[in-house]
């Protein structure tokens, strides 16, 4: 792959001159820049871009939108946008949710001030290669002082007949004093097996007063190897509840980080993962206090089973004159077989004084005392043990604002613990 492909794609969808420019800088700077650190897991010789920027075909793999509500929609299937809906009293008030390319012509001025300004595209060589290669994305717009009751939904499929990378940005911005519900869903869809690859970079701007709840389920399939990004950037008296699923069957690696820029600004981070077969999971989970009295909680449990791995790394840091700030984090996991491997890795960096911090962090196997009493009152030990889990992951799954979805993450966590 050359610049002159990358810039033939930016030409294609005529991207600013801006945009074009940053990705030829990124091009520039993936071979000298290192890998990003993800504490325990060796993943530096998995393939996680094979150096194209394509779009995927229309596909087969489309879902049946005939019993869809009314609320604000976005799905995309590979690089396709196949359904998108807003209502018309959110579009009368400034809403947008669209894919990355019309947004540009939607609101261009905000799109180039916020893309990329989570994270740098020089901050670590999947970040300088998701700025060169991304194929397709969203981005959904909150105008200041909007509120919406109503859940907001992002939907992005992976084609599992496809082997087009699946490289997606997605661009979160809540302007000042808004409140809204997202639920985004990254899954593979299809009965295929081409190995595919993914970099997904999400930024959510959490303008000053902005409330955000924010939920995802991950579940992209076993051919799949993905790099996931999740990041935060929070002004004045912002908020956003984190409340994510990594459900994958494939080899992943995650970064949820959290920058708490304003003073008064919080973030919780609410993180439940599920491991199975042979795959590796490697969770770093952050938040960076800048702004004083602000408040990060990072809350992490995983389950393991068979000889799969899962790594959490709950990393809170306090930087130098964030006076008042709290930092908190607890990971714990279960593993559910004497061949799983498991890190629960706490991290705290403390550079001011008159702060609050603290960490908790186990790993271990199933309470025999809880499975005495669950099997005292006539369940069965598989019945017994799969309720344990469930209540051990609880914490995060109540936070899902849909109740469909959140039958959808039980389901698939009483899948994969039948396969036992």
């Amino acid at each position: 792959m050359t610049k002159e492909t990358i810039k033939l794609f930016s030409e294609m969808h005529a991207e600013p001159s801006w945009l074009s420019d940053l990705r030829q800088k990124a091009f520039d700077k993936i071979e000298s820049l290192e890998l990003p650190v993800i504490e325990r897991v060796k993943f530096h010789r998995w393939n996680l871009g094979d150096g194209t920027i394509t779009e995927s075909e229309p596909s087969a793999n489309v879902p049946d939108f005939t019993a869809l509500d009314n609320h604000l929609k976005l799905v995309q299937v590979g690089t396709q946008t196949v359904f998108e809906q807003t209502p018309v009293e959110l579009a009368e008030q400034g809403v947008v949710f669209t894919d990355f390319h019309s947004a540009l012509e939607e609101i261009p001025e905000l799109i180039e001030e916020f893309f990329m300004s989570s994270v740098k595209y020089d901050d670590d060589k999947l970040a300088a290669y998701h700025t060169a290669y991304f194929n397709s994305g969203a981005v959904l717009y909150i105008p200041d002082n909007v509120e919406i009751a109503e859940p907001i939904e992002g939907i992005f499929y992976q084609d599992s007949d496809s082997d087009v990378p699946f490289n997606k940005h997605i661009l979160l911005i809540a302007g000042k004093n808004s409140k809204i519900s997202y639920l985004e869903r990254l899954e593979s869809r299809g009965e295929g097996s081409a190995k595919a690859t993914a970099n997904i970079t999400v930024e959510v701007i959490a303008r000053s007063g902005a409330q955000v709840k924010f939920a995802a389920i991950d579940r992209l399939g076993e051919n799949v190897t993905a790099y996931i990004s999740r990041r935060g950037k929070l002004g004045n008296d912002a908020s956003i509840d984190w409340a994510i699923g990594v459900m994958n069957e494939g080899n992943v690696v995650a970064d949820f980080d959290s920058d708490l820029i304003g003073n008064g600004s919080h973030a919780d981070l609410k993180v439940v993962a599920l491991s199975s077969g042979r795959q590796v999971q490697g969770i770093d989970t952050r938040v960076t206090n800048y702004g004083c009295n602000s408040i990060g909680n990072i809350l992490q449990h995983g389950v393991i089973l068979e000889k799969a791995t899962l790594t959490f790394n709950g990393i809170g840091h306090i930087i130098k004159g964030a006076k008042g700030a709290d930092a908190q984090q607890e990971s714990r996991v279960l593993m559910l077989s004497d061949q799983a491997r498991s890190d629960a890795n706490p991290i705290l960096l403390i550079d001011e004084n008159d702060v609050t911090a603290g960490h908790a962090a186990s790993i271990g196997q199933v309470d025999p005392e809880d499975m005495y009493y669950l099997m005292s009152r006539g369940l069965d030990k598989a019945t017994a043990e799969r309720l344990v889990v469930r209540g051990f992951l609880g914490s995060v799954i109540v936070e899902i604002p849909v109740k469909e979805v959140r039958d959808e993450m039980i389901a698939t966590i009483e899948e994969k613990l039948s396969k036992r």
